[in-house]
């Protein structure tokens, strides 16, 4: 599982999905656009755009789905409940992986029902080399005694262990400068893939639209 707004969805989170699927050799990589944002302004862009941008983004890459079940789902869009279906539909034995992106990792103690979390999946730090400050004492205590240090370690159970993850291309697109340049008219290319930036031509979106909705989900 790997969430966000996808407002839009570019290269670098494309690369991260597929870099993910392949260092955790994971069956498939769900990458679920977030509906309505616990903690933040909803996006400028419908659901429904983010959406069909992010499958024209996948197109037949293998091991890569756009989900839409948060988009299905009414109300707040919470990690938890995610992972809730998520383990409905794999069972009990599966093992499942939330994948959180560094900021987001630090803001996890004031995520809805945060220690349910590790009874329903794994949670993958995608790491950055210059974090490497203490923890707050809060994310101390919810991570304590679960961090592991190797892929084998982690999949050695369905879920309820951390281990942070360094990415070997992590692209640095900000989904805020995408939309900064193409509200300003200017070229987006080789920072989207091509379907999706004929997407956004053929619909006219991001013509004066809003700005500064960040990439986590919870």
């Amino acid at each position: 599982m790997l969430g966000g707004t996808f407002d839009p969805v570019h290269l670098g989170h494309l690369r991260s999905a597929v870099e993910l699927g392949e260092a955790l050799r994971l069956d498939a990589v769900h990458l679920i656009p977030v509906h309505v944002p616990p903690h933040r302004e909803a996006p400028g862009i419908s659901a429904e755009h983010r959406l069909a941008m992010l499958a024209a983004g996948i197109g037949d890459t293998p091991g890569l789905v756009a989900d839409d079940r948060e988009i299905r789902r009414s109300g707040h869009s919470y990690s938890v409940d995610t992972l809730v279906s998520l383990r409905e539909e794999w069972g009990d034995e599966a093992r499942l992986v939330m994948a959180v992106g560094h900021d987001a990792f630090l803001g996890l103690p004031g995520w809805h029902q945060c220690e349910r979390l590790f009874s329903l999946a794994h949670i993958v730090v995608i790491d950055r080399p210059d974090h490497e400050s203490p923890l707050e004492p809060a994310l101390a205590t919810l991570i304590e005694g679960r961090e592991v240090s190797s892929v084998e370690a982690l999949m050695d159970r369905p879920a309820g262990q951390l281990l942070r993850l360094r990415l070997p291309s992590r692209m640095a697109i900000a989904a805020t400068e995408v939309r900064r340049r193409l509200q300003a008219g200017l070229s987006v290319r080789y920072l989207l893939p091509e379907a999706v930036e004929r997407y956004i031509a053929d619909h006219g979106l991001y013509r004066g639209a809003g700005a500064g909705v960040d990439e986590s989900s919870e």
